[in-house]
């Protein structure tokens, strides 16, 4: 289920929305008496970066003053601790409250196993009660040091705030637990973990509530005795009903006090059909490669197994497998060599042109596959790459054109060997018979470095080695190298020039030419500069545009719809990088958890990313993919959007009352249109037709569920849950 992780009551709060902030490190500013009134006022909801501190990377502090009065304990039966939920923090910090040290998370650089970030993490730190250093009814001081290694830095995401809970408040609806098994029927079997996290007994009743939103009707109610022993947990099991605007509300009464604690989780629905028996063609039409660089391809195709496959016109140096579709060889010299594709089964056969270019151009579409980085985090290993690539043959994502496996940060020895040459560490003995594994299959092989000294986990980065490292990644098998800025972002100036942004890039860039592969270089240097208007003269072929995207939809919104400004420079070979898709289970190599999106927002951020021809990369852990998510990635109309051969960015052509619509030329003559509801309620309006279609009718088409909606003349009605999205074809 999305949305909250846990159950809220009605308990009195105090929002913490400003701080004083300071950067650099002192002892003293955690003291409550420390005179912080020179101090710059910010807001705890956004990072540093963006309110006037660019670039800074390092230590900083904020101050937080706020009277507690004694009157808050009295509105809790439970008056065991005082709550400080911090939100999140980039990178990692240290919080205080009046000098007294309250939580902690990820490391400083000068701890003991040094520097390790966790700004995924929620800051949600309990003061036990009776505690002398609180001053109620006086000022008090949060204070808050954070070490920031790169990218966005400090607060982001909701309001801080204190309050005392209540005894119920210890009940949280586990998301982390839950599980969901979408039915054939159109129902979801959920399995739902509910926890008491509190050294108090909860005893109450639950009740379950399933309202359909779009028809403003109760659906299914349920209610149920509620006994848990002090930090013990119980499994619930339900069938409910799924389906767009859906919700599940949850409620429990606590029998003693008669406090609720309440979550409202949209439960998981399908949109895209099951795919039929008879064979079909996906992925994209076209494919950039070097020439006389190895090459190693996967037709795209579904149909009832076994398939077989041809290829009419394959040049010279290039062979198919008729038996798994994977195209290997050489690349012939320049020119542009136009293949029909074929695909039979018992049931019949597919064709259709596919054409391999031969010339300096690569990722002449958008790349699609997979990243190691939010499932593993640090924690990633050979077994669970070679497991990724394996889900992505079993479950049919490579069959709609999935085709890349990046290994992000983590892969690295502690050393170099005497000569300066790189290898993996004990969780990556071979990373040569790695690459050869991926590639028999028809998958890319992606890595991960730094110009820097070190990569953004500590591990070696690439500055003083990168032509080195670009002849190990070539003798790998390497096809996409993704470059973090990290820390050769403490070299730069502040601020840095144009010169010095560049500088790194083009350094590795000049090296990776040298190797006789097509390696996709992907920047990642968090948009500084307008990199969009230089990274190709460097060599890239997309780069990062913003920091790291969460599975928040504020992170969305910042990642994704505030690049519409951005969207007219991408084109083939030359895309916008808004980060990954948050869907799955992520987990960054801790807790794995389901992604705290609502399905309405991961339907909306596939659609989104399509529509702006960004790169598609996952990044969820493939050992538990689920049905819903399946369907998040395998919509080959979704997809065909995305890798449309014309390479054009949607364009926004409405921002009007928290509705959002979006135009994306296609090849052909047809256009994608994205209508997005921005809105915290389900709504409905009229999006006039003139935005999106030429003059007379024009036939539209539901591209999540491929559904044909027939010739229309006027303005197009449409009804969304929040944060919802209708995907549209027209022509």
């Amino acid at each position: 289920m999305g949305g909250a992780a846990s159950a809220a009551s009605s308990t009195q709060s105090i929002l913490l929305p400003q701080a004083r902030f300071a950067t650099g490190d002192n002892a003293a500013w955690r003291e409550p008496n420390f005179d912080d009134s020179g101090w710059k006022l910010l807001s705890t909801t956004q990072y540093y970066e963006a309110q006037g501190f660019e670039g800074y990377d390092g230590y900083s502090w904020y101050r937080i003053h706020v009277v507690i009065p004694s009157a808050l304990r009295e509105s809790s039966d439970w008056r065991k601790r005082l709550r400080v939920y911090l939100s999140a923090i980039d990178d990692s910090d240290e919080s205080y409250l009046n000098g007294v040290l309250i939580g902690k998370t990820g490391r400083m650089p000068s701890d003991p196993g040094g520097y390790e970030g966790r700004w995924d993490v929620v800051r949600d730190y309990q003061v036990d009660l009776p505690n002398d250093s609180i001053r109620w009814d006086a000022d008090n001081v949060i204070a808050v040091r954070v070490y920031d290694g790169g990218g966005g830095g400090g607060f982001y995401r909701d309001t801080p705030h204190l309050s005392i809970p209540q005894r119920a408040d210890g009940l949280q609806f586990d998301q982390a637990q839950a599980s969901h098994r979408l039915l054939a029927n159109g129902k979801i079997q959920s399995v739902l973990s509910v926890r008491n996290s509190y050294p108090v007994a909860q005893r109450g009743r639950l009740e379950i509530e399933v309202r359909d939103q779009l028809k403003n009707r109760v659906l299914m109610t349920r209610k149920q005795s509620i006994r848990l022993a002090p930090q013990t947990s119980q499994t619930l099991r339900w069938t409910l009903p799924s389906g767009p605007g859906i919700q599940a509300r949850l409620r429990y009464l606590d029998a003693g006090s008669g406090h609720a604690a309440t979550a409202i989780h949209q439960l998981p629905y399908r949109l895209t059909p099951p795919d039929g028996p008879k064979p079909a063609l996906h992925g994209a039409r076209l494919l950039g490669s070097r020439p006389g660089t190895p090459l190693h391809y996967r037709i795209a195709a579904t149909g009832r197994a076994p398939l077989r496959f041809s290829a009419q016109g394959l040049p010279r140096g290039l062979k198919l497998d008729g038996k798994t579709g994977v195209i290997s060889g050489i690349t012939p010299k320049e020119g542009r060599y136009i293949v029909k594709l074929g695909v039979r089964n018992a049931l019949g056969s597919a064709k259709r042109e596919w054409t391999l270019v031969a010339g300096a151009q690569l990722a002449l579409t958008p790349p699609m596959g997979w990243n190691s980085w939010y499932a593993h985090g640090l924690a990633v290993s050979d077994s669970l790459v070679r497991k990724a690539a394996q889900v992505f043959i079993d479950k049919g994502l490579a069959a709609k054109g999935w085709s890349r496996i990046n290994i992000d940060d983590g892969w690295e020895s502690e050393q170099r060997a005497a000569d300066g040459q790189i290898s993996g560490n004990q969780r990556f003995p071979d990373m040569l018979a790695l690459g050869q594994s991926l590639h028999a299959q028809g998958l890319g092989f992606g890595i991960y470095s730094s110009p820097g000294a070190t990569t953004c986990g500590g591990y070696l980065g690439s500055l003083g080695h990168e032509f080195n490292d670009a002849a190990t990644y070539g003798r790998w098998g390497v096809d996409f190298l993704k470059y973090d800025l990290c820390s050769y972002a403490q070299t730069l100036s502040k601020p840095p020039t144009l010169d010095e942004q560049q500088q790194p890039y083009r350094l590795m860039n000049q090296a990776l030419r040298l190797e006789p592969r097509s390696i996709i270089f992907s920047l990642c240097q968090y948009g500084e500069e307008k990199v969009w208007n230089w990274g190709p003269s460097v060599g890239g072929q997309l780069w990062r545009m913003t920091g790291d995207i969460d599975d928040s939809w504020s992170s969305v919104l910042q990642n994704g719809f505030a690049m519409a400004p951005y969207t007219g420079v991408v084109a083939p070979g030359r895309w916008n990088d808004p980060d990954m898709l948050m869907v799955g289970t992520l987990g960054l190599g801790g807790a794995p958890h389901p992604s705290r999106l609502t399905p309405d927002e991961q339907y909306s951020q596939v659609s989104l990313w399509s529509l702006m021809a960004a790169p598609l990369l996952i990044s969820n852990d493939m050992r538990s993919l689920d049905e819903f998510t399946l369907g998040l990635l395998t919509n080959h109309d979704v997809i065909a959007i995305n890798q449309d051969a014309l390479g054009k960015g949607a364009q926004r052509v409405l921002d009007r009352d928290g509705w959002q619509v979006w135009v994306k030329e296609l090849e052909g003559g047809s256009m994608a249109v994205g209508i997005f509801n921005l809105g915290e309620s389900l709504r409905s309006t009229q999006i006039e037709s003139s935005l999106f279609a030429r003059p007379g009718q024009f036939e539209a088409f539901d591209a999540w569920r491929q559904k044909k909606l027939g010739l229309k003349s006027k303005n197009i009605d449409v009804t969304l849950p929040a944060h919802g999205v209708a995907l549209l074809l027209v022509k």
